[in-house]
């Protein structure tokens, strides 16, 4: 990483804290992940992720001055670029807002891609949405956003709120509302709404199986206790068959997971960075849930990307 990599870095926050139509390039092998979640009372709690290949000694280097200067240097520009943010949010909005609780932290992290310095910044946003029966999020953007290529936007909001309104629609739905760079939002953009469920279903369901479980255990010990005073012998249960087929996950040695991850990611690599997860389980010759599970523990390692495309999952090499 060089010194200008480094100060990029800094760049491409501001990029996006402030809105600034426009942006400069993203360093090669390189990501940025902006995570917001929200909460019901409109709190935004940011976690901001940067991942940058280390290639060569002097990106090491380089990557080892910047995490012993994050604390002392860096962390402070970042918060002082955010809380100008904000007040320039309230101003926009009419709305009270209060940066706090900044965080920030730099780490190594070694995978089959090869090795990668990871910047993590963390803050809370209060006031960042407008609260209430819909809970709108948006305005805070006063000046639109811009993600590079190879940034994301994940925004998570409560279990009991539902998606009424997400302008531009996300190019994903996960764990939250997800958008992939390149890209601009306009002002106000993404602008979000959702709904308060009117029905707390998932309490109404959780109590509904507790009752089937507590009816289920009385029938048993009557049924037990009427077979005793008759005694008839209590049979097993028959085994239900079914016609699926059997998907058990093929169990892996440490060795054997490594080369069926270094056996993707080459995959991937001689298909210009993405390929369909059917397409991945036909080359390997391997049961599906196995291709599966490895490539879940890929994308939780920051490996892949796994993207929604109709009813296949389009899996891209980050």
């Amino acid at each position: 990483m060089t010194r200008y990599r480094i100060f990029l870095l800094i760049v491409l926050l501001m990029v996006c804290a402030v809105g600034i139509a426009g942006a400069a390039p993203v360093p090669p092998d390189s990501s940025i992940t902006y995570t917001i979640t929200v909460g019901e009372d409109g709190t935004g709690i940011w976690h901001v992720e940067y991942r940058t290949l280390l290639a060569y000694d002097d990106d090491q280097t380089a990557f080892d001055a910047y995490a012993k200067n994050l604390s002392s240097l860096f962390l402070p520009q970042f918060r002082d670029l955010m809380q100008h943010s904000a007040s320039q949010a309230s101003v926009a909005t009419s709305r009270k807002m209060e940066i706090a609780d900044f965080f920030g932290d730099a780490a190594i992290q070694t995978s089959p891609t090869g090795k990668y310095g990871v910047v993590f910044y963390s803050f809370t946003w209060k006031g960042f949405a407008k609260p209430g029966e819909q809970l709108a999020i948006g305005d805070a953007f006063a000046g639109g956003m811009y993600l590079a290529k190879d940034h994301t936007l994940i925004i998570k909001y409560p279990s009991r709120y539902t998606v009424s309104l997400a302008e531009p629609a996300p190019d994903q739905v996960r764990d939250g509302l997800i958008w992939y760079g390149q890209r601009s939002f306009g002002a106000g953009e993404p602008r979000l709404v959702f709904e308060r469920s009117g029905f707390p279903y998932v309490e109404v369901l959780i109590g509904s199986a507790l009752v089937l479980i507590v009816i289920a255990g009385v029938f048993f010990v009557l049924k037990k206790r009427r077979l005793e005073e008759t005694n008839e012998p209590v049979l097993p249960d028959e085994p239900v068959e079914t016609d699926e087929t059997d998907s058990a996950t093929v169990p892996l040695s440490d060795a054997e997971m490594l080369s069926l991850e270094e056996k993707i990611v080459q995959l991937l690599r001689t298909s210009n960075g993405e390929q369909y997860q059917s397409e991945i389980v036909k080359n390997l010759g391997l049961p599906k849930s196995t291709v599966s599970a490895t490539l879940n523990d890929l994308h939780k390692r920051g490996i892949i990307q796994k993207i929604k495309k109709g009813r296949e999952n389009l899996i891209r090499l980050i």
